[in-house]
């Protein structure tokens, strides 16, 4: 007796493609495509693209290059999943590229709340023009978080995420830094949303 045929599902024609899009600040442009068989499952999920790889290069297509984004998808409408910023990094490699000798490196984390209630923690890095002593780098420090705390908690996340992503909150703290000494360079290097899931 001849067994009993089963049928054979192929779970890959099963899948559909969605077309993962940016936020709104990003005029919302396609990231990637990915695929699933329920867009269920594409929710929460973490995707990443550089400035250049979306067209925004801000006027810096070389930073464009080096500047990694996060994104994590909310929802689906249709065919397209919806994401949210989650922050930014400029890629460890072009970091390395700052130290140089007979200069000093800062470091320096700030956590502050933003005008509309998102948590954000940025981590910056300052290169001076030659050898600070220790007092000279806390009076940096100090800089940098008062410009940090200021500029984050004036403004709603997507205008005060844009300052940091095209330089422009650098610009801001380079500018106040050289008040103490010659600096060579200041960078947000990575930009952090904080998270709850419920």
């Amino acid at each position: 007796m001849a067994g009993k045929k089963v049928k054979v599902v192929d779970k890959w024609k099963a899948k559909k493609w969605y077309s993962v899009k940016a936020p709104a600040m990003f005029e919302s442009r396609e990231i990637c495509e990915v695929v699933a068989a329920e867009e269920n499952l594409l929710v929460n999920r973490v995707v990443k693209a550089s400035l250049m790889e979306l067209g925004m290069t801000g006027g810096g297509s070389q930073m464009a290059m080096f500047t990694a984004l996060r994104f994590r998808i909310k929802d689906v409408t249709g065919n397209d999943a919806n994401t949210t910023l989650l922050g930014h990094e400029i890629l460890p490699s072009f970091i390395r590229t700052f130290a140089r000798r007979g200069k000093s490196l800062i470091h320096q984390v700030v956590d502050e709340k933003t005008k509309d209630n998102e948590q954000l923690r940025l981590k910056i890095i300052a290169v001076t023009g030659a050898r600070v002593s220790e007092n000279t780098k806390r009076n940096l420090r100090t800089l940098i978080v008062d410009e940090c705390k200021g500029a984050v908690a004036e403004k709603n996340f997507d205008e005060i995420i844009q300052d940091v992503i095209y330089g422009r909150l650098s610009s801001k703290i380079f500018n106040r830094l050289k008040q103490i000494t010659k600096m060579k360079r200041v960078e947000v290097r990575k930009s952090e949303r904080g998270e709850i899931f419920k």
